[in-house]
Protein backbone atom coordinates (compact mmCIF):
# COMPACT_ATOMS: atom_id res chain seq x y z
CA UNK A 1 0.00 0.00 0.00
CA UNK A 2 1.58 3.48 -0.69
CA UNK A 3 1.75 6.14 1.43
CA UNK A 4 -1.16 8.20 2.37
CA UNK A 5 -1.41 11.69 0.13
CA UNK A 6 -3.07 13.40 2.75
CA UNK A 7 -0.10 12.93 4.85
CA UNK A 8 1.68 15.80 3.15
CA UNK A 9 -1.42 17.61 3.45
CA UNK A 10 -1.70 17.45 7.26
CA UNK A 11 2.31 18.36 7.52
CA UNK A 12 1.82 21.34 4.98
CA UNK A 13 -1.32 23.08 7.21
CA UNK A 14 -0.13 21.95 10.41
CA UNK A 15 1.80 25.17 11.10
CA UNK A 16 -1.27 26.98 9.89
CA UNK A 17 -3.44 25.44 12.49
CA UNK A 18 -1.88 26.71 15.26
CA UNK A 19 -2.07 30.06 13.80
CA UNK A 20 -5.18 30.66 14.26
CA UNK A 21 -6.00 33.23 16.89
CA UNK A 22 -6.14 32.04 21.07
CA UNK A 23 -9.61 32.10 22.45
CA UNK A 24 -8.53 34.28 25.04
CA UNK A 25 -7.92 36.81 22.30
CA UNK A 26 -11.81 36.90 21.62
CA UNK A 27 -12.40 37.61 24.86
CA UNK A 28 -10.25 40.46 24.80
CA UNK A 29 -11.39 41.54 21.21
CA UNK A 30 -14.65 41.67 22.99
CA UNK A 31 -13.95 44.00 25.86
CA UNK A 32 -12.19 46.62 23.61
CA UNK A 33 -13.13 49.44 23.33
CA UNK A 34 -13.61 50.15 19.51
CA UNK A 35 -12.20 48.65 16.10
CA UNK A 36 -8.84 50.42 16.59
CA UNK A 37 -8.67 48.68 19.26
CA UNK A 38 -8.93 44.84 17.83
CA UNK A 39 -7.01 45.86 14.89
CA UNK A 40 -4.07 46.89 17.89
CA UNK A 41 -4.78 43.22 18.85
CA UNK A 42 -4.68 41.48 15.70
CA UNK A 43 -0.94 42.77 15.55
CA UNK A 44 0.97 40.24 15.68
CA UNK A 45 -0.99 37.54 14.66
CA UNK A 46 -1.55 36.04 11.39
CA UNK A 47 -3.55 39.27 10.27
CA UNK A 48 -0.18 41.76 10.96
CA UNK A 49 0.84 41.37 6.66
CA UNK A 50 -2.26 42.28 5.74
CA UNK A 51 -3.08 44.79 7.69
CA UNK A 52 0.06 46.05 6.91
CA UNK A 53 -0.36 46.38 3.40
CA UNK A 54 -3.73 48.46 3.71
CA UNK A 55 -3.15 50.79 6.82
CA UNK A 56 -2.01 53.03 4.08
CA UNK A 57 -4.98 53.36 2.05
CA UNK A 58 -7.92 52.20 4.66
CA UNK A 59 -8.77 52.99 8.18
CA UNK A 60 -11.53 51.62 10.58
CA UNK A 61 -13.71 49.03 9.97
CA UNK A 62 -12.69 49.40 6.01
CA UNK A 63 -9.22 48.53 6.94
CA UNK A 64 -10.35 45.77 9.12
CA UNK A 65 -12.40 44.12 7.09
CA UNK A 66 -10.08 44.36 3.66
CA UNK A 67 -7.26 42.88 5.95
CA UNK A 68 -9.43 39.88 7.24
CA UNK A 69 -11.04 39.02 3.73
CA UNK A 70 -7.00 38.86 2.18
CA UNK A 71 -6.06 36.91 5.05
CA UNK A 72 -9.02 34.58 4.30
CA UNK A 73 -8.52 33.85 1.01
CA UNK A 74 -4.52 32.97 1.88
CA UNK A 75 -5.88 30.59 3.69
CA UNK A 76 -8.19 29.02 1.33
CA UNK A 77 -5.50 28.94 -1.17
CA UNK A 78 -2.89 27.40 0.98
CA UNK A 79 -5.52 24.83 1.97
CA UNK A 80 -6.40 24.07 -1.98
CA UNK A 81 -2.48 23.85 -3.22
CA UNK A 82 -1.89 21.62 0.13
CA UNK A 83 -4.68 19.25 -1.30
CA UNK A 84 -4.12 16.41 -3.38
CA UNK A 85 -4.77 15.92 -6.97
CA UNK A 86 -7.68 13.78 -6.13
CA UNK A 87 -9.34 16.03 -3.83
CA UNK A 88 -9.15 19.13 -5.69
CA UNK A 89 -12.17 18.64 -7.38
CA UNK A 90 -14.13 18.33 -4.01
CA UNK A 91 -12.46 21.28 -2.62
CA UNK A 92 -12.18 23.16 -6.20
CA UNK A 93 -16.02 23.06 -6.32
CA UNK A 94 -16.45 24.01 -2.17
CA UNK A 95 -14.59 26.90 -2.53
CA UNK A 96 -16.91 28.66 -5.52
CA UNK A 97 -19.02 29.87 -2.85
CA UNK A 98 -16.89 32.52 -2.64
CA UNK A 99 -17.78 33.27 -6.35
CA UNK A 100 -21.28 33.04 -5.40
CA UNK A 101 -20.80 35.43 -2.63
CA UNK A 102 -19.34 37.83 -4.64
CA UNK A 103 -22.01 37.13 -7.40
CA UNK A 104 -24.65 37.63 -5.34
CA UNK A 105 -23.21 40.67 -3.41
CA UNK A 106 -22.87 42.35 -7.13
CA UNK A 107 -26.51 41.34 -7.94
CA UNK A 108 -27.80 42.75 -5.10
CA UNK A 109 -25.73 45.79 -4.95
CA UNK A 110 -26.86 46.52 -8.56
CA UNK A 111 -30.78 46.08 -7.41
CA UNK A 112 -30.16 48.55 -4.40
CA UNK A 113 -28.10 51.02 -6.49
CA UNK A 114 -25.26 51.05 -4.44
CA UNK A 115 -21.87 52.03 -5.95
CA UNK A 116 -19.24 50.63 -7.45
CA UNK A 117 -16.76 51.51 -5.07
CA UNK A 118 -18.68 50.86 -1.90
CA UNK A 119 -19.42 47.03 -3.75
CA UNK A 120 -15.93 46.20 -4.77
CA UNK A 121 -14.20 47.03 -1.39
CA UNK A 122 -16.76 44.11 0.56
CA UNK A 123 -15.59 41.41 -2.59
CA UNK A 124 -14.05 38.50 -1.09
CA UNK A 125 -10.70 39.22 -2.28
CA UNK A 126 -6.78 39.24 -1.28
CA UNK A 127 -5.10 41.87 -3.46
CA UNK A 128 -6.23 41.30 -6.82
CA UNK A 129 -7.49 37.32 -6.02
CA UNK A 130 -11.11 36.92 -5.35
CA UNK A 131 -11.49 33.97 -3.18
CA UNK A 132 -13.09 31.90 -5.80
CA UNK A 133 -10.18 32.62 -8.45
CA UNK A 134 -8.52 29.84 -6.23
CA UNK A 135 -10.79 27.41 -7.65
CA UNK A 136 -13.22 29.47 -9.32
CA UNK A 137 -14.03 30.73 -12.52
CA UNK A 138 -13.97 34.63 -12.18
CA UNK A 139 -11.05 36.92 -11.35
CA UNK A 140 -11.42 40.26 -10.01
CA UNK A 141 -11.34 42.02 -13.08
CA UNK A 142 -14.42 39.51 -13.90
CA UNK A 143 -16.05 41.29 -10.76
CA UNK A 144 -15.44 44.25 -11.95
CA UNK A 145 -16.83 43.74 -14.95
CA UNK A 146 -20.03 42.87 -13.33
CA UNK A 147 -20.06 46.03 -11.56
CA UNK A 148 -20.07 48.00 -14.76
CA UNK A 149 -22.87 46.73 -15.95
CA UNK A 150 -25.88 48.85 -16.39
CA UNK A 151 -28.37 46.26 -14.47
CA UNK A 152 -29.58 43.21 -13.01
CA UNK A 153 -29.93 41.42 -16.52
CA UNK A 154 -27.31 42.69 -18.04
CA UNK A 155 -25.07 41.05 -15.25
CA UNK A 156 -26.89 37.76 -15.43
CA UNK A 157 -26.35 37.81 -19.35
CA UNK A 158 -22.60 38.83 -18.67
CA UNK A 159 -23.05 35.44 -16.03
CA UNK A 160 -23.64 32.52 -19.14
CA UNK A 161 -20.09 32.46 -20.02
CA UNK A 162 -19.03 31.64 -16.37
CA UNK A 163 -21.74 28.80 -16.18
CA UNK A 164 -23.83 31.06 -13.95
CA UNK A 165 -26.65 32.02 -16.66
CA UNK A 166 -28.44 28.74 -16.69
CA UNK A 167 -29.85 29.25 -13.02
CA UNK A 168 -30.36 33.23 -13.90
CA UNK A 169 -31.57 34.01 -17.03
CA UNK A 170 -35.25 32.12 -16.75
CA UNK A 171 -34.99 34.19 -13.98
CA UNK A 172 -34.52 37.65 -15.30
CA UNK A 173 -37.94 38.69 -17.43
CA UNK A 174 -39.66 37.70 -13.43
CA UNK A 175 -37.51 40.43 -12.17
CA UNK A 176 -37.62 42.94 -14.51
CA UNK A 177 -41.43 42.86 -13.20
CA UNK A 178 -41.12 42.33 -9.35
CA UNK A 179 -37.74 43.66 -8.85
CA UNK A 180 -37.39 41.22 -6.52
CA UNK A 181 -33.90 40.24 -6.19
CA UNK A 182 -33.72 36.80 -3.76
CA UNK A 183 -35.25 34.65 -6.29
CA UNK A 184 -32.15 34.72 -8.56
CA UNK A 185 -29.76 34.53 -5.07
CA UNK A 186 -31.82 31.43 -4.34
CA UNK A 187 -30.86 29.90 -7.60
CA UNK A 188 -27.31 30.88 -7.45
CA UNK A 189 -27.40 28.84 -4.25
CA UNK A 190 -29.32 26.10 -4.87
CA UNK A 191 -27.25 25.42 -8.46
CA UNK A 192 -23.89 25.45 -6.21
CA UNK A 193 -25.13 22.85 -3.64
CA UNK A 194 -25.92 20.63 -6.11
CA UNK A 195 -22.72 20.91 -7.88
CA UNK A 196 -20.44 20.61 -4.59
CA UNK A 197 -22.38 17.63 -3.59
CA UNK A 198 -21.89 15.91 -7.20
CA UNK A 199 -18.69 16.81 -6.73
CA UNK A 200 -18.29 15.15 -3.06
CA UNK A 201 -19.63 11.83 -4.61
CA UNK A 202 -16.59 10.41 -5.84
CA UNK A 203 -12.72 10.42 -3.88
CA UNK A 204 -11.09 7.73 -1.96
CA UNK A 205 -13.53 6.46 0.37
CA UNK A 206 -14.02 9.26 3.15
CA UNK A 207 -16.64 10.53 1.01
CA UNK A 208 -19.30 10.35 3.71
CA UNK A 209 -17.35 12.25 5.82
CA UNK A 210 -17.44 15.38 3.35
CA UNK A 211 -20.86 14.58 2.12
CA UNK A 212 -22.15 14.71 6.11
CA UNK A 213 -20.57 18.17 6.25
CA UNK A 214 -22.38 19.53 3.26
CA UNK A 215 -25.97 18.14 4.18
CA UNK A 216 -25.28 19.44 7.65
CA UNK A 217 -24.92 23.28 6.57
CA UNK A 218 -28.17 22.75 3.95
CA UNK A 219 -30.14 21.50 7.42
CA UNK A 220 -28.93 25.08 9.11
CA UNK A 221 -30.12 27.03 5.99
CA UNK A 222 -33.54 24.68 5.91
CA UNK A 223 -34.32 25.76 9.55
CA UNK A 224 -33.56 29.01 9.23
CA UNK A 225 -35.74 29.17 6.36
CA UNK A 226 -38.78 27.66 8.39
CA UNK A 227 -38.19 30.00 11.66
CA UNK A 228 -37.89 32.82 9.10
CA UNK A 229 -40.69 32.23 7.15
CA UNK A 230 -42.70 31.61 10.26
CA UNK A 231 -41.81 34.67 12.24
CA UNK A 232 -43.37 36.74 9.01
CA UNK A 233 -45.99 34.18 8.33
CA UNK A 234 -45.66 32.98 5.13
CA UNK A 235 -47.42 30.24 4.14
CA UNK A 236 -45.98 26.72 3.37
CA UNK A 237 -45.84 27.00 -0.34
CA UNK A 238 -43.95 30.42 -0.26
CA UNK A 239 -41.58 28.61 2.07
CA UNK A 240 -41.11 25.19 0.25
CA UNK A 241 -39.63 27.33 -3.24
CA UNK A 242 -37.22 28.32 -1.32
CA UNK A 243 -36.03 24.81 0.29
CA UNK A 244 -32.28 23.65 -0.81
CA UNK A 245 -32.46 19.74 -1.35
CA UNK A 246 -29.66 17.71 -0.41
CA UNK A 247 -29.41 17.88 3.03
CA UNK A 248 -30.83 15.52 5.51
CA UNK A 249 -34.07 17.36 6.52
CA UNK A 250 -36.36 16.31 3.62
CA UNK A 251 -38.89 18.81 1.86
CA UNK A 252 -41.72 16.22 2.54
CA UNK A 253 -41.12 15.84 6.17
CA UNK A 254 -41.41 19.58 6.90
CA UNK A 255 -45.75 20.20 6.36
CA UNK A 256 -46.03 18.78 10.14
CA UNK A 257 -43.29 21.29 11.52
CA UNK A 258 -44.24 24.42 10.01
CA UNK A 259 -48.03 23.26 11.25
CA UNK A 260 -46.71 25.33 14.33
CA UNK A 261 -48.48 28.43 15.47
CA UNK A 262 -45.70 30.25 16.20
CA UNK A 263 -42.02 30.44 16.16
CA UNK A 264 -41.86 28.99 20.15
CA UNK A 265 -43.85 26.00 19.32
CA UNK A 266 -41.94 25.47 15.62
CA UNK A 267 -39.02 25.95 17.52
CA UNK A 268 -40.46 22.56 19.99
CA UNK A 269 -41.45 20.59 17.13
CA UNK A 270 -38.06 21.13 15.38
CA UNK A 271 -36.80 19.88 19.21
CA UNK A 272 -35.84 15.97 17.80
CA UNK A 273 -33.75 17.26 14.75
CA UNK A 274 -32.08 19.93 16.51
CA UNK A 275 -32.24 19.61 20.54
CA UNK A 276 -30.07 22.98 21.52
CA UNK A 277 -32.60 24.87 19.07
CA UNK A 278 -35.01 26.28 22.08
CA UNK A 279 -31.09 28.22 23.26
CA UNK A 280 -32.56 31.28 20.77
CA UNK A 281 -35.43 31.57 22.52
CA UNK A 282 -34.63 34.14 25.13
CA UNK A 283 -33.34 36.30 22.00
CA UNK A 284 -36.35 35.89 20.41
CA UNK A 285 -38.61 36.81 23.26
CA UNK A 286 -36.32 40.00 24.17
CA UNK A 287 -35.82 41.25 20.64
CA UNK A 288 -37.96 39.71 18.01
CA UNK A 289 -34.72 38.24 16.41
CA UNK A 290 -34.06 35.15 14.97
CA UNK A 291 -29.76 36.00 15.42
CA UNK A 292 -30.17 33.57 18.42
CA UNK A 293 -31.53 30.52 16.78
CA UNK A 294 -28.76 31.10 13.85
CA UNK A 295 -26.30 31.16 16.72
CA UNK A 296 -27.49 27.76 18.44
CA UNK A 297 -27.85 26.06 14.55
CA UNK A 298 -24.33 26.99 13.22
CA UNK A 299 -22.54 26.92 17.07
CA UNK A 300 -23.81 22.93 17.06
CA UNK A 301 -22.94 21.84 13.63
CA UNK A 302 -19.77 23.28 13.49
CA UNK A 303 -18.83 21.27 17.01
CA UNK A 304 -20.34 18.33 15.47
CA UNK A 305 -18.74 18.75 12.30
CA UNK A 306 -15.06 19.74 13.70
CA UNK A 307 -15.08 17.06 16.13
CA UNK A 308 -15.96 14.28 13.57
CA UNK A 309 -13.87 15.56 10.84
CA UNK A 310 -10.99 15.84 13.17
CA UNK A 311 -10.90 12.08 14.05
CA UNK A 312 -10.06 11.52 10.25
CA UNK A 313 -6.69 14.42 9.69
CA UNK A 314 -5.11 11.54 6.88
CA UNK A 315 -7.86 12.64 4.25
CA UNK A 316 -10.10 15.10 2.92
CA UNK A 317 -11.84 15.77 5.89
CA UNK A 318 -8.71 17.40 7.31
CA UNK A 319 -9.01 20.12 4.41
CA UNK A 320 -12.53 20.62 5.46
CA UNK A 321 -11.86 21.29 9.09
CA UNK A 322 -9.00 23.56 7.82
CA UNK A 323 -11.76 25.24 5.86
CA UNK A 324 -14.07 25.25 8.27
CA UNK A 325 -11.83 27.22 11.37
CA UNK A 326 -10.79 30.06 8.56
CA UNK A 327 -14.38 30.59 8.04
CA UNK A 328 -15.48 30.58 11.78
CA UNK A 329 -12.62 33.10 12.39
CA UNK A 330 -13.60 35.59 9.80
CA UNK A 331 -16.92 35.24 10.84
CA UNK A 332 -16.19 35.73 14.23
CA UNK A 333 -14.15 38.62 13.96
CA UNK A 334 -17.17 40.18 11.79
CA UNK A 335 -19.12 40.10 13.98
CA UNK A 336 -17.63 41.56 17.32
CA UNK A 337 -16.21 44.72 14.83
CA UNK A 338 -19.43 45.21 13.19
CA UNK A 339 -20.73 44.84 17.24
CA UNK A 340 -18.39 47.68 17.80
CA UNK A 341 -19.43 50.31 14.82
CA UNK A 342 -23.13 49.45 15.33
CA UNK A 343 -23.22 49.49 19.26
CA UNK A 344 -24.22 46.34 20.24
CA UNK A 345 -23.67 44.97 23.50
CA UNK A 346 -20.90 42.55 24.47
CA UNK A 347 -23.58 39.78 25.88
CA UNK A 348 -25.28 40.11 23.02
CA UNK A 349 -21.97 39.53 20.70
CA UNK A 350 -20.33 36.96 22.91
CA UNK A 351 -23.29 34.07 22.48
CA UNK A 352 -22.85 34.23 18.69
CA UNK A 353 -19.05 33.69 18.44
CA UNK A 354 -18.26 29.91 17.41
CA UNK A 355 -14.52 30.06 17.10
CA UNK A 356 -14.00 30.30 21.17
CA UNK A 357 -15.89 26.94 21.54
CA UNK A 358 -13.93 24.61 19.21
Amino acid sequence: MGANPYASSHGRLRADFTAFLPKDLFVRMLAAKDVGEIVKMLDGTAYSFDLNQVRATHQGIALLEIAVNRTFVRRNRHAFEATPFSGRPVVGAYLRRWDIENISLILASKAKGRSIGDTEQELVSSRDTPAGLIAGKLTLDDFRGLLAQPSVEAIANQLVKFGYGAALLPLVEEYSRSHDIFPLLHALTVQYYHDVLEAAKFFEGDEWVVRMFLQSEIDVRNALLLLKGKDVGLPLDQVMSRFIDGGTMASAATADPYGARNVPELVERLAARFPTLAEGLPEYADHASLTGFEAVLQRERAVTEAKRMRTYPLSLAGIFTYLLLSELERSDLRRISFGKIYGVAVDRIQPLLISPRL
